[in-house]
């Protein structure tokens, strides 16, 4: 799916690591990596929190969209 490469591809983008992702994201790096995976499911509250690191809209994250840029508040 779709959702689980963005994910990926943000964070990489990002130059952050699995384990800075997981501590910000209060969770362990395991079950980090299962969600860039797709073994795990993404909680809402942590689909939200991944968009605002990374400044993009949640349907972007999702793959509803590909423009990256989140609505103005």
């Amino acid at each position: 799916m779709i959702m689980y490469k963005n994910i990926r591809d943000l964070r990489e983008d990002s130059d952050i690591t699995q384990a800075q992702m997981a501590k910000m994201l209060n969770c362990s790096q395991q079950v980090y990596s299962n969600y860039e995976l797709g073994q795990r499911d993404i909680p809402t509250s942590i689909l939200i929190k991944l968009a605002e690191i990374h400044n993009v809209s949640v349907d972007y994250i999702l793959g509803l969209t590909t423009k990256k840029d989140r609505l103005p508040e």
